[in-house]
């Protein structure tokens, strides 16, 4: 047991999802998020597998802010053992509230359907992560904390919070640690928004800190000058060139802020006949309830009103049902379906695309980050054939990408960020990234920070923080959970996939029946060589 505290990196460690990052110090343990892993079948994985670290062993849990990827293992820490408190703002609370349940109904209903094809093919069947009972109990432990006020999360380690601008009630964490003399000053950045975002205000934060562990999901990137007239002129021109008598528009988006940024844009162009009026289907019932929240929260926003008469529009329907999503395969003329998840994953845009995917009338518009290893990454790669719930679906819509919505910061934005928490004494993390991000943001901190003092963990990495340096201790934790090089990347389930597709692709050439069996045999022939 050491007065000096220790950082573990237990996920969004050279990827983009699992945020979940533990301070001990003197025996105590506090997390800052707790967020389920998606991307690859590898990091997904990770969500079934115990815990790196004991649950009933954490103090307490500050969470960032309400997307998945953050909240997401927050039930199966619970399920685990955990009982501490979890702070965050009272609009994350209040975005959890609905948030954790989808994520427990969505698991409950895929799971359902694996084992219905499971026991099909004579395999095991598989247990949810954790169900409905959990995330009760879950938020039973959430306490609502306002910006700007000091806690204690554990003896040692207190905190505030600070707009982080990416989500509603999204912060960054500020921590002070140490139980002797003056405490090292910590700054978790959370996700961080970018300027000009439709609904949320300018992150802030401190200056004058010891360690930033900050985000790099777009540390490669410069959108250039990004304001309201030009995301609504590109979101104009993306609708009216998608615009087909018999086909339909297909936005997977994340169900929180994201849908509600786009049906305000969407509505605003129909209002001032810049588009023609046209049904908007919200086919997600969370984003239904999460708009919801939203307008509780409306004097935390930036143009809360504009959103409120978005929701009212008649143009605007909300899908509850099921059977009124699966209507939706049925409606006549061009119209528009906005659905979760953002990265195609999950949920109901998975139906929309097996509806409409082989359809060359239909435009796919992606407008958010596509992690490694996820159908929307593939499908913004250029794939020319996908599977979805195990059938083989031919891509002959239109795929488009406009990323003029991104709740992250770009790399300009983000080193301006970091600038401003000036000075930094001993280092700065960057986390939440893949490769190309995080190497592109380290070019730009490199310009105003020693390069020695940007740092790059691993998962499942940890280092001992002193005043001057950060002393990774890695070789003495226990090994990570999988090998780090395959966070943030395909994986060889990815890769199975595409070779099955090429498979069937020159079979489909072959002349004939003979023409196949020769490439049976060669394959057949290639396996036994192996």
């Amino acid at each position: 047991m050491t007065d000096q505290p220790i950082l573990r990196f237990h996920g969004a460690a050279e990827c983009v999802t699992g945020s979940c990052h533990m301070v001990e110090l003197a025996g105590h343990r506090v997390l800052i998020d707790c967020g389920m892993f998606q991307g690859s079948k590898t990091e997904k994985e990770l969500n079934y597998r115990p815990f790196p670290f004991d649950p009933r062993a954490i103090d307490a849990l500050i969470l960032t802010h309400a997307h998945i990827d953050h909240s997401g293992l927050i039930p199966k820490l619970v399920k685990d053992g955990f009982t501490g408190p979890i702070f965050t703002t009272s609009a994350s609370t209040d975005l959890c509230a609905v948030m954790l349940p989808d994520s427990a109904h969505i698991q409950e209903f895929e799971v359902e359907n694996l084992n219905h094809r499971n026991r099909r093919r004579g395999r095991a069947e598989v247990t949810p992560i954790y169900d409905q009972t959990h995330v009760v109990a879950a938020l039973r432990l959430f306490r609502s904390v306002p910006l700007g006020t000091w806690l204690e999360a554990a003896p040692g380690i207190r905190f505030r919070l600070w707009n982080a601008g990416h989500l509603l009630g999204s912060a960054s964490i500020e921590l002070q640690v140490g139980l002797q003399g003056e405490p090292l000053k910590l700054l978790f950045s959370g996700d961080i928004g970018p300027d000009n975002k439709l609904l949320e205000r300018d992150p802030e934060g401190p200056a004058a800190l010891d360690y930033i562990i900050t985000e790099s999901t777009y540390g490669d990137t410069d959108r250039q000058e990004v304001d309201d007239k030009r995301r609504r002129g590109s979101l104009r021109a993306e609708v009216k060139a998608a615009i087909n008598p018999g086909g339909v528009l297909l936005i997977p988006s994340f169900a929180v802020e994201r849908t509600q940024e786009l049906l305000t844009d969407l509505v605003s162009l129909m209002d001032r006949d810049e588009l023609p009026a046209t049904p908007i289907f919200i086919d997600s019932p969370l984003a239904d309830r999460a708009s919801h929240v939203f307008q509780k929260h409306a004097w935390d926003l930036e143009h809360g009103e504009m959103l409120g008469r978005a929701m009212r529009s008649h143009n605007v329907h909300f899908t509850q049902t099921l059977e009124q999503s699966k209507a939706l395969d049925n409606q006549r003329g061009f119209h528009i379906v906005i659905a979760a998840s953002g990265m195609c994953e999950a949920g109901r845009i998975r139906h929309r695309l097996r509806n409409w995917l082989w359809r060359e009338e239909a435009t796919v518009l992606l407008v958010g980050y596509q992690a490694a290893g996820t159908l929307g990454r593939l499908l913004d790669e250029g794939a020319q054939q996908v599977r979805i719930q195990g059938d083989d679906i031919q891509v002959r819509a239109r795929i488009r990408k406009l990323d003029l919505y991104s709740g992250h910061a770009d790399g300009p934005e983000l080193a301006t960020w970091v600038k401003k928490r000036q000075p930094v004494a001993a280092g700065v993390f960057m986390i939440h990234g893949e490769d190309p991000a995080l190497e592109g943001l380290r070019q730009r901190l490199a310009e105003f920070l020693p390069r020695e003092k940007i740092l790059q963990p691993r998962l499942d990495s940890a280092f001992r923080l002193t005043r001057s340096e950060a002393v990774d201790i890695s070789e003495t934790a226990p090994p990570p959970r999988i090998d780090p090089v395959h966070a943030g990347r395909m994986d060889w389930h990815n890769d199975v996939q595409s070779l099955l597709i090429d498979i069937h692709a020159e079979l489909a050439k072959a002349a004939d029946a003979k023409a196949r069996g020769v490439i049976l045999r060669r394959l057949k022939r290639a396996l036994a060589a192996e």
